[in-house]
């Protein structure tokens, strides 16, 4: 189904560093043995490589043995010639079996954490707060119901047409998000990003090689009709851009955003943020990807990260950044930050944006490689990070909302909605 598979993990790392994969999996929460499982399953896969490789030698020398021989002894050796051909086929039979069973272990293995604190969800470290938390003298009112008094937001006609957690983004609530999103496009060009319109649709071995056929494959959408998923990022597209590329990183990392539509079955959810459009199925999103040199990975991350604030500044958000804990990166994941702006009518933050360092993870899978300063290919890195999203109108709407159930419009969006207030719809 997958077509050919890459490694996902190195195995010369690996049999190096078993304990630094042993303590990954720890952190995340998952099961360190199979770090074992797979140094065994590499040894007898080497082992295997070998048998077969030496039987074929002998049948090679065993082939001009008998090319030389008399015509009367042929007969006998052509009768030794079958039994070493029947131990080649057994032979290169189990190396299949030792290739197919590394490979399965490979892909249980997540990528290996790098500096993420040990826990789950609730374990992460609070990196800093920016802004200040609005104090209201009037009792603030939450983002669905300022969206529908502004002709905003619609999702009860959502619901009619495409079911639960479907909505319509109406008036200036479109112009909102459009803008907001194009404000965004134009921070990541200045930043030297190439904007690109990715695929929504995209082929498994995509899918599997950015890392989201694994412990959430239950969030995607899966069209088996025509073998094809769609994204819940276009992160995906965006990976998938130079599978099996040797791509040029002489003047440094390469830099692109995806501006698409995404899709999330938000599966183990129900009954979570089911009012408005914290938690929907589809979502319009703004997310950066880079590839570049492994050891320039950490510097990226950084940056990504900067750009994610600054445009939460521009929005005009108080927000905190968090160090995500091991046991709730993604697979994919070997340091994620998460930036949380602060939602008035639930009291607390709530994610908005996030960034990951992918290390070689992703470009493995994919054979995604640059050639380093002595012209050998070696494999990239991959990071990623959202730069606005549709979920941001739910903490723009309340943190700026006023008593008379207006809502201001940040600053750095008013070229683009036409107005500094939006009023309610008598």
């Amino acid at each position: 189904m997958w077509g050919r598979l890459y490694c996902v993990i190195d195995l010369k790392f690996l049999r190096e560093n078993p304990d630094v994969v042993r303590a990954s999996q720890v952190n995340r929460g998952e099961d360190p043995a199979i770090v074992d499982q797979l140094l065994a399953a590499d040894e007898s896969r080497r082992q295997s490589i070998q048998k077969a490789d030496e039987l074929r030698s002998e049948q090679k020398a065993f082939g001009k043995k008998i090319g030389q021989a008399a015509p009367e002894d042929r007969p006998k050796l052509l009768e030794g010639s079958n039994e070493l051909k029947a131990k080649v086929k057994e032979a290169e039979e189990a190396q299949n079996a030792a290739e197919a069973e590394v490979t399965r272990l490979q892909y249980m293995l997540s990528n290996v954490v790098e500096g993420a604190p040990a826990g789950g969800e609730d374990d992460f470290v609070l990196v800093e707060e920016v802004g200040e938390i609005p104090e209201f003298d009037f009792e603030p009112k939450d983002h669905l119901e300022l969206g529908e008094s502004l002709g905003l937001i619609d999702v009860k006609r959502g619901a009619k047409v495409g079911g639960a957690r479907f909505y319509y983004l109406t008036g200036d609530g479109a112009f909102l998000q459009l803008g907001m999103l194009m404000l965004a496009a134009q921070k990541a060009r200045e930043a030297g990003f190439q904007l690109m319109i990715p695929p929504v649709l995209v082929r498994p071995d995509i899918m599997q090689g950015t890392g989201f056929l694994g412990q959430h494959s239950d969030e995607v959408y899966y069209l088996p009709a025509d073998d094809l998923y769609l994204v819940g990022t276009s992160e995906v597209a965006l990976a998938g851009y130079h599978k099996d590329e040797i791509i040029d990183l002489s003047d440094g990392p390469l830099r692109y955003t995806g501006w698409s539509s995404c899709f999330r079955r938000e599966a183990g959810s129900h009954g979570k943020d089911t009012r408005g459009i914290l938690r929907v199925h589809q979502f319009d999103k703004l997310e950066m990807f880079v590839y570049c040199k492994p050891e320039d990975a950490a510097e990226q991350h950084q940056q990504l990260l900067q750009m994610e604030k600054d445009m939460l500044a521009a929005m005009e958000l108080p927000y905190r950044t968090i160090d995500i804990a091991g046991g709730d990166l993604g697979d994919s994941a070997a340091r994620k930050y998460d930036n949380e702006a602060w939602v008035p009518t639930q009291g607390t933050y709530r994610e908005l944006t996030s960034t990951s360092n992918c290390t070689t993870f992703q470009a493995r899978r994919l054979s995604i490689r640059y050639r380093d300063e002595n012209g050998k290919a070696q494999t990239a890195a991959t990071l990623n990070g959202t730069l606005a999203t549709t979920r941001w109108l739910v903490a723009i709407l309340e943190n700026h909302q006023q008593a008379d159930g207006s809502v201001v419009v940040p600053e750095a969006l008013r070229p683009f909605v036409g107005k500094d207030v939006l009023t309610p719809k008598k």
